[in-house]
């Protein structure tokens, strides 16, 4: 009897141990990662320039909208782009508003979250899902800012959405030379689950973990829920898991090659240059092993978000914020995840969701 149950948890650890070191099959272009690296280093080599790489870092930001560029026809994706661009100007404004109000941080998070997940579900947009949006808006709210700066930060991300709509438009031009786009797949007919109850089971989770993250007083609390985000994402219960752990291991490999990059002496040219080259390999690698890209993913995050007052604080500090912000945002969306999966978990909340929605609205 114990030899079986030996014999089981060792084939168990075979299996987990494979789909860990799997590298997946890409079709993904050299000249997509190319084009992600500029929309994301462009706006912070312009700040470098001008000596503002604060005002770059914002920009960048909006890069990251490029992304989110389907593989359909040239009048789709730019369409798509707009959309996409509004999207994150929205969320990232709402988060430099809510910093002027403490106390609504984590609602006005949480009613992002719920948004922008039931509005990808809705519009089926891939992956990364509402991740983007919801980290604008996070590293928004708590980014110290003033009143009189609101105008210029939002302008700021939204000058680097229409670079990225710029980039993907030229992309587009030499991408569809070389290969035939997808076809428009048609809207189908909204599933309450999947795009209302999902979204708000996902939302709820992500303030849950702000919550959390503000009740332990973390120093920087904007990682956690996009942590959480990540891995609750994953479309079922076995990926939630195989995504929390690519998450974890990743991001202690990965702040280990960001603890080495933070005792360089980086300017802001060698910064700017830095991200562009981490975002071309990120681009280059998440569709084969997310867990290897999550390397990567970790310092350039830590870089968009810090890299305005790097130096001001010691390196191991920053490093030690962002594994305890991964930790607990994982640890909330492997549960998350859990009660997402859960047919019993549904069958009680989904009731409850349908009666709070006037009924015109249900399906």
């Amino acid at each position: 009897m114990q030899k079986s149950v030996l014999h089981k948890v060792v084939a168990q650890l075979r299996l987990e141990w494979h789909e860990l070191i799997t590298i997946h099959p890409s079709d993904r272009p050299w000249q997509m990662a190319l084009a992600a690296a500029l929309a994301t280093g462009l706006p912070l080599m312009v700040g470098a320039w001008f000596d503002h790489l604060d005002y770059g870092l914002i920009s960048s930001l909006g890069g990251l909208s490029f992304l989110y560029l389907p593989a359909t026809p040239l009048h789709h994706r730019m369409v798509s782009m707009m959309a996409l661009s509004f999207g994150m100007i929205a969320c990232y404004a709402c988060g430099v508003i809510s910093h002027f109000f403490p106390m609504l941080l984590v609602p006005v998070l949480t009613l992002v979250a719920i948004l922008v997940t039931m509005l990808c579900r809705f519009y089926r947009v891939g992956a990364p899902g509402s991740m983007f949006f919801v980290m604008a808006a996070s590293i928004a709210a708590y980014t110290p800012t003033t009143v009189t700066d609101v105008p210029l930060k939002v302008g700021l991300l939204t000058m680097g959405c229409l670079l990225a709509t710029l980039i993907a438009f030229f992309y587009s031009l030499v991408i569809l030379r070389l290969r035939e786009p997808q076809p428009i797949a048609p809207l189908l007919k909204a599933d309450f689950d999947f795009v209302v109850v999902d979204a708000v089971v996902v939302g709820t989770f992500v303030g849950v973990s702000l919550a959390l993250a503000q009740a332990l007083q973390l120093e920087r609390p904007y990682w956690v829920p996009v942590s959480c985000l990540a891995v609750i994402q994953g479309m079922s219960l076995r990926a939630v898991w195989m995504r929390q752990l690519h998450r974890l291991l990743g991001t202690i490999l990965g702040l280990l090659v960001a603890f080495a990059l933070l005792m360089l002496p980086l300017g802001k040219w060698s910064v700017a240059l830095l991200l562009t080259t981490l975002s071309f390999i990120i681009e280059t690698a998440v569709m084969r092993h997310y867990g290897f890209a999550v390397i990567f993913i970790t310092p350039l995050t830590i870089f968009l978000a810090d890299a305005a007052t790097l130096g001001l604080e010691p390196p191991g500090q920053v490093i030690e914020a962002r594994l305890i912000d991964t930790v607990v945002g994982c640890a909330v969306g492997l549960v998350g995840g859990v009660c997402l999966h859960s047919t019993r978990f549904r069958g009680i909340i989904t009731p409850l969701i349908r009666r709070a929605i006037p009924s015109r609205l249900v399906p």
